[in-house]
């Protein structure tokens, strides 16, 4: 069964006028199973980086963890 999930990046993918992609959603429920699968099937090399595994990734981001919380 084809994931309506799936159907909407190839959308996002095929757009000309796409803008970067963020992926939000619960805990637990395939976003990083399809983004991999999405990755595997549809280009011919993909990076994947976890940023709250490797240190290097979330130290390039610690300078704005705050910008986006509540003052």
């Amino acid at each position: 069964m084809e994931r309506l999930a799936y159907r909407r990046l190839l959308e996002w993918k095929n757009n000309k006028e796409r803008k970067p992609l963020i992926v939000n959603g619960a805990r637990q429920v395939g976003k990083t199973w399809l983004l991999k699968e999405f990755g595997k099937r549809e280009y011919k090399s993909v990076a994947y980086i976890n940023c709250d595994e490797t240190e290097a990734m979330e130290n390039a981001f610690t300078e704005y963890k705050g910008a986006f919380t509540e003052q």
